[in-house]
């Protein structure tokens, strides 16, 4: 075999280098390329390294560069290319920009710079956006939040404009279910969940009610879903079991279905609210996902109960099903623990006892 004066001085110089450290990392986006330092120190040979990696001599000598002047982590892709200095507007206008959007945080971007080019600031409506999205005020909600903590910390005085937008987010924030709940009984929700077909039964509805803070949460069936069925469940079962813990309901969360909604005089829920003094919040129309602690709920049934009783066993009736329900939701209720806003991993009927004396404090500063 010829050797080359070439092949001369790579072994040379693969002797009078380095290469014959072995490097190692943990970084996979490096990992190959210490792996072809190591490859060619101990096979003596660049050339033979680099034709088993796929990689030009060029590539193996500039790894070896990089690994002399700042160890094994220079090895780490780093952009060639000079940084480009960002092409944002001033700091002033930057800061009217922010200002407007928390003084008007109904104005989308381009009313926003159109309004600004009359007190002299000029911007486009892209540059407004840039700047919104730096300040993390690029929607109508997050400018109103902001407006909302400055009302609270400097205590100004709001114009009709922005009482309005407020206003309206209030009534969005209800209508959506986002309600703080603060108590055991602040706040119920509840839903109706189609079970499905029952041989000699028929269709299959469970009325679901769990309150928000503890999430305790009670279930009944029935063959119907009618405003009689939605009060029978707080009658029979969520009522009483408040009263017993000495809680109050104040307020109920439903969906608009007709068996919640309808005209006060004439529909039963309804009465039944009226008649317990119970206030009644509606969710966002054709949004489920507004009422989620019922869904969320309907979804750990399915899949921890109904899916597996039904293969189980083959209930000749509705008493049958109603008994072992009742057995797992007594379950849910007082061994499973939950990982909900306030349960953190407690049960749902120990976060309720001890959300007890929260009430007890708030009803004793209210006396």
């Amino acid at each position: 075999m010829r050797v080359t004066r070439f092949d001369e001085g790579v072994e040379s110089f693969i002797q009078n280098t380095k290469v014959t450290l072995i490097f190692h990392t943990n970084n996979p986006i490096i990992k190959h390329k210490a792996g072809l330092l190591n490859l060619a120190a101990e096979l003596g040979n660049v050339s033979r390294a680099c034709k088993v990696m796929g990689v030009s001599r060029d590539t193996f000598y500039r790894y070896q560069e990089l690994v002399e002047e700042g160890g094994i982590d220079s090895l780490i892709n780093r952009s060639r290319r000079t940084p480009n200095v960002k092409n944002r507007v001033d700091e002033t206008i930057e800061q009217a920009v922010v200002a407007y959007a928390v003084a008007e945080p109904s104005h989308g971007q381009h009313r926003t710079s159109n309004e600004l080019r009359k007190n002299g600031v000029f911007v486009s409506g892209s540059g407004v956006r840039s700047i919104w999205l730096r300040h993390n005020l690029e929607n109508f909600k997050k400018r109103l939040k902001a407006l909302e903590e400055k009302v609270a910390q400097e205590g100004i005085i709001l114009n009709d404009a922005q009482i309005a937008a407020l206003e309206k987010k209030q009534s969005d924030d209800e209508a959506c279910g986002k309600i703080e709940t603060a108590h055991p009984g602040y706040l119920g929700s509840q839903d109706t969940f189609y079970v499905g077909n029952l041989k000699g039964v028929g269709r299959l509805y469970q009325q679901t009610f769990v309150d928000t803070y503890s999430k305790v949460a009670f279930c009944k069936l029935y063959t119907t879903k009618t405003p009689i069925t939605a009060a029978d469940i707080l009658n029979d079962k969520v009522l009483p079991f408040f009263e017993q813990h000495q809680l109050p309901m104040l307020r109920i969360l439903t969906d608009r279905g007709t068996e919640y909604c309808g005209c006060v005089d004439q529909h039963d829920y309804q009465l039944y609210l009226a008649i317990n003094d119970i206030d009644h919040t509606k969710t966002k129309a054709m949004s489920p996902q507004t009422n989620g602690i019922c869904e969320r709920f309907h979804k750990t049934i399915l899949n921890e109960f109904y899916q597996v009783a039904f293969r189980k066993k083959l209930y000749a009736g509705l008493e049958d099903l109603q008994k072992d329900l009742d057995d797992w939701v007594h379950y849910y209720n007082n061994h499973r623990t939950h990982q909900g806003k306030m349960c953190c991993g407690r049960t749902p009927i120990a976060t309720l006892l001890d959300g007890k004396t929260i009430w007890a404090e708030k009803n004793l500063t209210q006396i």
